[in-house]
């Protein structure tokens, strides 16, 4: 394993040892996995690993077989909840080659959540090469049609000791799972809950984080949505509970009457890397987006008068889904007759077209794999 360093930016390479797997999976019981995907059940042969000590820096960068982690009782994460993640996709095109679509965007926000972490920070150099090399090693594993690979990076705390104090060492590691496409027979528009009783973040809290804390938070919440009969939560802000903010993985946008959108601001929320997304195509086809508060009464009253059209979130795993009904204690509606909007619709159009290759990348969004 070699590892060079670039002076001029301060950016660490590391040449990654490839072992492959060998046991792997027999490419008709691959076959018969690909053939009935859901969604984070089925996982690919290879994993990237990546070892971090004080002493060392990164070091140890490789592909191997997916496998178990040595976990000691009192690995830092354990106790202290020191970890954090990213999530995106690679897609096939009809050429049969692969696409990434912008592996940077997550790499800097994976660095972000590092730094509030209190956790070293991985070069965004070494993210990307980790995810590349995994998806040419599992190559056979990324599905066609509307299917993709689902690549998940992680980082957690791997120091042994019990005291409150930032790890001394950490494990960076990338596993992939193929997935089919997220909505059978096209985009549904969801249901979602107002959660009253639980909020996800505070001003100067870790909401504009990927770390599992967040979403633990938000599990409770998302339960009761379900015992609701609700597809969904969505939270409002912590100070004044009447700021909506973000469902509990998915950021929110509101389509408006004159064609404009808003989303609420970043600070509290995840800075979403679709949501960046759809906020740059909608500006591109020259339709205003705002990016403000906006109260939980505004979203009823608005769905009442008709000024809002559409309602919807979005996220790396659904793109974009339709919202069509708002469930609370203080009584239910619906926002556009409950039915997928076509600004909602486009939009998710024009951003899968992108990442399959199918549509000019005006943006340079995209990284070719092969």
């Amino acid at each position: 394993m070699g590892v060079s360093f670039d002076k001029i930016d301060g950016s660490l390479w590391l040449n990654f040892d490839i072992q492959p797997s060998a046991n792997p999976t027999p490419d008709k019981e691959r076959d018969a996995k690909l053939e009935n995907l859901g969604f984070g059940r089925v996982f690919t042969d290879h994993m990237a690993i990546v070892r971090y000590d004080q002493t060392h820096g990164w070091h140890g960068a490789r592909i191997e077989s997916r496998s178990n982690f040595p976990l000691d009782p009192a690995h830092a994460v354990l106790h202290y909840a020191q970890e954090i993640f990213e999530g995106l996709k690679a897609y096939k095109r009809d050429d049969g080659g692969v696409n990434l679509f912008r592996p940077d965007a997550n790499a800097r926000r994976f660095r972000d959540s590092a730094d509030r972490m209190a956790m070293a920070q991985l070069p965004e150099q070494v993210f990307i090469e980790a995810i590349e090399q995994l998806v040419k090693i599992d190559r056979n594993w990324i599905p066609g049609g509307e299917g993709s690979l689902y690549l998940r990076p992680f980082m957690i705390a791997s120091e042994i000791f019990l005291g409150v104090k930032p790890s001394a060492e950490y494990i960076f590691s990338v596993i992939a799972s193929p997935v089919g496409s997220y909505f059978k027979g096209g985009p549904a528009p969801v249901s979602i809950w107002v959660s009253e009783n639980y909020t996800r973040a505070a001003v100067g809290g870790t909401g504009g984080v990927k770390c599992g804390g967040n979403y633990a938070a938000s599990l409770r919440a998302q339960a009761e949505a379900i015992e609701r009969g609700c597809d969904q939560v969505v939270f409002l802000d912590a100070l004044e509970r009447r700021y909506v903010e973000e469902l509990g993985g998915m950021n929110v946008f509101f389509v408006f009457d004159d064609g404009s959108l808003s989303t609420p601001p970043l600070g509290t929320i995840l800075p979403g890397i679709t949501r960046d997304s759809i906020i740059t195509l909608a500006r591109d086809a020259r339709r205003v987006v705002r990016e403000e508060p906006y109260t939980i009464d505004q979203w009823r009253a608005d769905a009442a008068s008709g000024k809002l059209k559409e309602a919807f979130a979005c996220g790396t795993a659904a793109v974009i889904s339709p919202i069509g009904k708002v469930c609370s204690n203080h009584g239910d509606f619906t926002i556009g007759g409950g039915q997928a909007g076509e600004v909602a619709m486009g939009l998710r159009k024009q951003l899968v077209d992108i990442q399959y290759g199918r549509a000019e990348d005006k943006h340079g969004w995209i990284k070719k794999v092969f």
